[in-house]
């Protein structure tokens, strides 16, 4: 496990949040608003967002509240991203912090964090802003997450040790945000 989070270091990764997808997860609205707000804050902290779709043309693209925060989106059709070359071009960026969300927890955010955590990276599973069909697969996926070395955060850990004091630039902008 690490430190607390760090903006300079950080990486925003966006899993499969996509419109075909979206209405079937669990919670979905709830998951939705913690990844845009979590999106909205990386963009004003100048953090690197990335994004990625699973089989576009079957699933959809990411879901317009987040795709325009976008800084570039990842089509893949494996379930661990780390299998896309340009998704490992993405992250080869001098950042070595993965704040990850995303659909589907057991399934494509998963494998994604266990592969990176695999490859010796610091990830931080973001659980309030990931999901599943089934609560109890996304309790399962955090669960093995944190047992492989994953430092499981909520949406609100990872802003607030971002900025780390209240004197911050962008305090009154997140807490906007948060609030």
């Amino acid at each position: 496990m690490s430190y607390l989070c760090n903006a300079s270091a950080a990486n925003l990764v966006i899993i499969d949040l996509q419109e075909k997808l979206m209405p079937v997860i669990f919670d979905n609205a709830q998951v939705l608003r913690r990844a845009s707000v979590l999106a909205q804050a990386a963009r004003l902290l100048a953090i690197p967002v990335i994004g990625t779709v699973q089989q576009p043309l079957r699933l959809g693209r990411t879901m317009p509240l987040i795709d325009d925060m976008l800084d570039q989106t990842i089509e893949k059709c494996s379930f661990d991203a780390r299998a896309e070359p340009a998704f490992l071009a993405a992250l080869d960026n001098g950042r070595d912090e993965l704040v990850i969300l995303g659909c589907e927890a057991h399934v494509c955010v998963l494998q994604t964090v266990l592969g990176l955590l695999h490859r010796q990276r610091r990830v931080k599973l973001v659980i309030d802003a990931i999901g599943s069909r089934q609560e109890r697969d996304k309790i399962c996926a955090i669960d093995r997450a944190r047992a492989a070395g994953a430092d499981i955060v909520s949406s609100e850990m990872v802003m607030f040790e971002w900025m780390r004091n209240s004197e911050h630039p962008k305090f009154r902008e997140i807490l906007k945000l948060i609030k």
